[in-house]
């Protein structure tokens, strides 16, 4: 053993050389790791601040889609509920008067109140008797007639139905089996419109709403090529179904050039590379102005092979050679959101940057003395400490371990956005300590100290997965409860008040103090509020009457 000491001692004392060299080689392999790493971490950081920034382009896209079929829904339920109690005014019996006036000639036109409505377009009985499809049923006639003098008073009172405040659909209207439509494209006095009806009753987005081939009754997406206008449209329409019989259509278009430009205004330049949009048969409908056409991008084995990846997650990514491909459905259409990023566009991206100076980083980091870097890493270490400790202290209140004020209310307004968009209910405990100033004055501030700290660790062994609390005054805490109803808010609440002063503290051998506390409970499932102020507000008012009644109690009315 003593030889073997002494072999180690000349080796690492006789050959300085060689100890530099191993050092080096520690410091080679060591920054060879971390840079790869980091390589890593960049690539992964990469991908997802593609599908970041595409999954905006779609949230963006989406809220304009989900207006517009929030829309289209209105005026189908508008249309059923007119069904359900027709108009009977003098518009609308004069409106019934001039049909049957007119029902025999070739093509019509009811101007109703010019001035608040859409006017009324149809063909003849005769027109009507020639299709299958098609059915003028007398007995439902006139009350379809007064709906669709209501439809074009909302289409009126929206704009006319078409892409006004930034809104993407170019027209709205409603075609009707019994040979008649409203438009919002189609003036007073216009012409061609026998031509205008059978255009609209030979299109897809009508004749595959039947019954038969739409069982579901739900809104359906059409990518078509519109020769009236010579332009590509996508058209979301939705049947008209009342006491089991098939009206019509409600319809609505968006076209292809308006999409184009909108992508083109949210596509942050270069860095965000070309954006595709595709339906549900993968075929590319639309795209940021001045990209490759879809059709050059990918072979048939890669846009297999992407289709593949698209059906299995709804969000992702993937390589092709020197291109990064990110895809995002839509929730308000059958399609996705496909953005094609090629390597000479992430170079000149931040990413590229980022890259070349890691490179550079790493070359630089080969000259630096082990001694150095450990020194650097020491110094990092530190710093973290210290940054996580101040962290914990802007967050947490030092006596409860609960949130402090700021923050609670602050990841409560997080909550409560999140609370109001689902439509969820919610509610807040709102309660101090009972008498807490006299405990301060009679056992002295270390007492009033255990009693808080106490408090604390009790309400958060009793909160579930979600729930957030707070100490947000001297001897006031506060409790925001996700997916609660006032009544579990309620039990919540005497639950913690049970066990509150269900037990004693310890302050000295010789002296234990009991407390209890009040509580004021409020929901945003009462009247349907969900500002967390309001409902602050309100829980306050029923502390303060819990307190009045005596203490040590619940109050939620």
């Amino acid at each position: 053993m003593h030889a073997a000491t002494l072999t180690r001692r000349m080796f690492w004392g006789q050959s300085p050389k060689r100890v530099v060299n191993i050092c080096f080689l520690v410091v080679l392999i060591c920054s060879a790791l971390f840079t790869w790493r980091e390589l890593i971490v960049l690539q992964h950081a990469y991908a997802t601040s593609q599908r970041n920034g595409l999954e905006n382009v779609a949230i963006g896209l989406d809220r304009h889609l989900q207006f517009s079929l929030d829309k289209l829904l209105f005026y189908r339920n508008a249309m059923q509920l007119a069904l359900a109690q027709p108009l009977n005014t003098d518009i609308s019996r004069r409106m019934l008067a001039d049909f049957e006036a007119q029902r025999d000639e070739h093509t019509w036109q009811l101007l109703g109140n010019n001035h608040r409505s859409m006017p009324m377009n149809g063909v003849s009985d005769a027109f009507v008797n020639q299709s299958k499809l098609l059915h003028r049923d007398e007995s439902r006639l006139a009350g379809e007639l007064s709906a669709a003098l209501e439809f074009g008073y909302l289409m009126h009172l929206s704009g006319g139905g078409g892409g006004g405040n930034g809104e993407l659909q170019q027209s709205s209207w409603y075609t009707s089996r019994a040979g008649f439509f409203i438009a919002s494209d189609i003036a007073p006095g216009a012409p061609a419109l026998l031509p205008a009806y059978y255009h609209q009753v030979t299109r897809p987005w009508f004749f595959e709403q039947s019954p038969e081939k739409n069982q579901t009754r739900d809104v359906v997406w059409f990518y078509l090529y519109d020769p009236v206008r010579n332009v590509q449209t996508l058209t979301a329409s939705v049947p008209l179904d009342y006491q089991h019989y098939w009206y019509g259509v409600v319809a609505m278009d968006f076209p292809v050039a308006t999409i184009n430009r909108y992508l083109q205004q949210i596509v942050d330049d270069a860095d965000k590379g070309e954006v595709y949009l595709f339906d549900s048969r993968f075929r590319a409908i639309a795209s940021s102005q001045d990209a490759p056409a879809a059709d050059t991008l990918f072979d048939s084995v890669d846009m297999a092979r992407l289709a593949g990846e698209v059906e299995k997650s709804s969000q992702g990514g993937i390589r092709f050679d020197t291109r990064y491909v990110s895809w995002q459905k839509l929730n308000n259409f059958s399609g996705v959101l496909i953005s094609v990023h090629s390597i000479e566009q992430s170079m000149q991206a931040e990413f590229g940057t980022i890259t070349v100076v890691l490179m550079a980083f790493w070359t630089l980091f080969l000259a630096m003395l082990l001694v150095s870097w450990l020194m650097i890493r020491r110094m990092v270490d530190k710093m973290t400490q210290l940054q996580n400790k101040l962290t914990w202290q802007a967050w947490y209140d030092p006596l409860t371990r609960l949130y402090n004020r700021g923050a609670f209310f602050e990841r409560a307004q997080v909550l409560v956005e999140t609370a109001e968009k689902h439509h969820a209910p919610y509610s807040l405990i709102q309660f101090d300590l009972d008498h807490f100033k006299s405990i301060n004055d009679r056992y002295g501030h270390q007492a009033g100290d255990r009693v808080l700290r106490h408090a604390g660790t009790l309400l958060a062994a009793l909160l579930r997965e979600g729930d957030i609390a707070g100490r947000v005054g001297g001897e006031e805490f506060c409790v925001l409860l996700p997916n609660t109803e006032l009544d579990e808010a309620t039990q919540f609440a005497e639950r913690v008040r049970a066990r509150l002063n269900a037990r004693e503290i310890l302050l000295s051998p010789t002296t234990s103090l009991r407390f209890s506390a009040s509580f004021g409970v409020s929901s945003s499932a009462e009247a349907g509020i969900y500002a967390f102020e309001k409902l602050q507000a309100i829980a306050d008012d029923r502390l303060y009457k819990a307190k009045q009644g005596g203490r040590n109690q619940v109050c939620a009315d």
